[in-house]
């Protein structure tokens, strides 16, 4: 009887923790959507929010209004949410899957990689497009850098005895490298290309278009349901390898699969926003102080703090200087960096 009972409390104990943790959820998704609205409300001309709701939900109000909107703002407001959600995942499985609390897109590289890939594109002209594709030149050629990024750090982690630690330390020598080999074109580059280089590699939302937003979408959508899928199996990653493998669960495999799928959704978003750093850092830690290591639970909190927070840092690049909007790249790294510095200081007197 007294087994019974146990596990009676133990249900109930568990469906209060679940009731939590889907409240929490629902806040993340509430200020995300008034980040959004915020975000359409500023620009050169500022609306307020009765006007930016009526556009949207298509209200009788001044055509001007209804244009910017739709046409300018929200592409803009929703590869924010898009691109962090994006980022966010990626991180949140990188650091899963190499059990490391500093993995992300930004430092294994593959952003580096990507900056590099737009580089050669804006200096030297590369393009592997038809003409009749030259707008995607640039967007083309940082992603394959990023995915050939990619691929090297997994073609590598295959070698006996490399550790999640020494890939993790492959990543950032090729941030370095990468990074060098872009400050090499930027020395070589006429006073146009490099001011174009330079404006990508801040990472700006500026560009975005309907297309561009709409590929993106459905990378993460594709995306979605793999990892949505595999999501016991990642939490029992977090046991431990061994402990995973006794469940039956291919390690390697699952490492492979993810590591691929992050790469390719990564590499789609900086290809179209640029390097953008930390949202892969910053959003999956936030998740799982949150809502913990569960992935039913930390792959759509990863997401969620993810889109708020590149969305509140896109209203914020409005609002620091008024009349000039900063690069987005910026504004996350403002955020990122003490962030970051705290994670190094936590890490150290406590094991990941």
């Amino acid at each position: 009887m007294s087994a019974a009972v146990g596990l009676a409390q133990g249900r109930l104990a568990y469906r209060r923790l679940a009731r939590r943790r889907v409240g929490l959820l629902a806040l993340m998704a509430a200020l995300l959507a008034a980040s959004l609205v915020a975000d359409l409300t500023l620009g050169p001309a500022r609306y307020g929010y009765g006007e930016v709701v009526g556009a949207l939900l298509g209200f009788e109000g001044p055509p001007a209004v209804s244009v910017v909107v739709w046409d300018i703002r929200l592409p803009v407001a929703l590869m924010a949410v898009v691109v962090g959600a994006s980022l966010a995942v990626c991180g949140a499985q990188m650091q899963t899957v190499l059990n490391n609390p500093l993995a992300s897109p930004f430092t294994l590289g593959i952003s580096a990689a990507a900056g590099f890939g737009a580089a050669l594109g804006f200096v030297l002209g590369v393009n592997l497009l038809p003409s009749g594709w030259s707008a995607w030149t640039i967007p083309f050629n940082a992603f394959l850098c990023a995915m050939a990024c990619s691929l090297l750090i997994h073609a590598l982690s295959q070698r006996r005895g490399m550790t999640t630690e020494t890939i993790v330390l492959l990543g950032i020598a090729l941030v370095f490298t990468f990074n060098a080999a872009l400050s090499a074109l930027e020395f070589i580059a006429s006073e146009q290309a490099l001011a174009a280089v330079v404006f990508w590699t801040m990472g700006s939302l500026g560009r975005t278009t309907w297309p561009k937003l709409a590929i993106t979408a459905l990378a993460l959508a594709a995306v979605w349901p793999l990892f949505a899928r595999q999501a016991w199996a990642l939490t029992a990653l977090r046991l431990g390898e061994h402990k995973a493998a006794s469940f039956g669960i291919g390690v390697g495999r699952l490492r492979l699969h993810t590591i691929l799928l992050v790469s390719a959704l990564a590499s789609i978003c900086v290809a179209f926003v640029g390097t953008i750093g930390f949202i892969g850092l910053v959003g999956p830690h936030i998740a799982r102080m949150l809502v913990g290591e569960d992935q039913r639970f930390f792959l759509p909190g990863s997401a969620l703090a993810g889109a708020l927070v590149l969305s509140a840092a896109s209203v914020l690049s409005k609002s620091i200087l008024p009349g000039l909007i900063l690069p987005i790249g910026i504004v996350t790294a403002l955020v990122g960096v003490p962030f970051f510095f705290s994670l190094i200081l936590s890490t150290r007197s406590r094991p990941w």
